[in-house]
């Protein structure tokens, strides 16, 4: 049993993410077993929601809810889907092509909801200009962090991942001096060495994942993103549960010590939604634990 690739492997050069609404009275199970033989896990990362978890009348043990929570009177939004697909490559005409295979392949079932295309900027670098993902645990850490392990046949090798997407400000960010700049992110942006005497609200400080008891590590695969608009960075964090991303998120919004992470200064999340990855066998999804019996 393998996880699916595209969640261990570095974030691309090109990303696309969709996801999925269920159509009114729409039995999931064809469309999932077509979606099964077109996405790989490499190039189409694909993540179960509840609703399609429920439509198969299955039960994944850990799967839940994206948690509202609210930090300096913002309410971080909730906004499930039926289905996630996240698409990597390095040429965004076949990410194009991609898509409309899979909004074909999906459409007895399901309605496409959103696309956002994202991409890997300055070397892995977050818009802002900060290095985006400095503390991933590497290795057989990364596995452990990320990766189900021992819970049987189907479920084995599935992973969960929290995807937000985030609104940058940037006039706000630039209207910072550089030394609050650093503060906030708790990391100087020319070297990315840790600040050690950065205020408590620094982001580095509120998600130390191996200050949380038990630690709190994911295995981040974010990308920046943006449209006509907008933009800002589409946070991924794969986990063997939910349970070390729920911890951070409580953390950043001061839910247990009032102190409110400075990211929220000049970004906000505008949407939240939990997914379970299922694993790969023999090259493609293994859907086994949404269709026993």
């Amino acid at each position: 049993m393998a996880v699916q690739g595209g969640v261990l492997a570095p974030a691309p050069a090109m990303g696309r993410y969709l996801t999925f609404k269920l159509k009114t009275r729409a039995r999931p199970r064809a469309a999932l077993l077509k979606l099964a033989a077109l996405a790989d896990g490499e190039r189409c990362v694909v993540g179960i929601g509840q609703a399609t978890i429920h439509a198969c009348g299955a039960r994944i043990a850990g799967m839940r809810a994206f948690p509202r929570l609210s930090a300096k009177g913002m309410v971080l939004p909730s906004t499930p889907a039926a289905l996630w697909c996240w698409l990597r490559g390095s040429d965004r005409g076949e990410l194009v092509h991609q898509t409309r295979r899979l909004v074909h392949g999906l459409a007895p079932a399901y309605a496409l909801l959103t696309v956002v295309d994202g991409f890997r900027h300055d070397g892995g670098r977050d818009l802002t200009g900060y290095e985006d993902g400095t503390e991933n645990p590497k290795g057989r850490k990364a596995v452990a962090a990320a990766v189900a392990q021992g819970r049987g046949a189907g479920l084995d090798g599935a992973s969960f991942v929290a995807v937000q997407s985030w609104v940058h400000d940037f006039e706000k960010f630039e209207a910072m001096s550089p030394h609050a700049q650093d503060n906030a992110i708790g990391r100087r942006r020319r070297d990315n060495v840790e600040l050690a005497h950065a205020p408590r609200s620094a982001h580095v400080k509120r998600t130390a994942q191996e200050n949380f008891a038990p630690e709190a590590f994911v295995l981040r695969r974010s990308m920046p993103w943006t449209d006509a608009q907008s933009a800002g960075l589409m946070f991924v964090a794969f986990g063997k549960s939910f349970d070390a991303f729920d911890a951070q998120l409580r953390r950043m919004t001061g839910a247990d010590d009032k102190i409110v992470d400075a990211l929220f200064k000049f970004t906000r999340p505008v949407s939240g939604a939990y997914f379970w990855c299922p694993p790969v066998k023999n090259g493609k999804l293994d859907l086994r634990a949404l269709f026993k019996g």
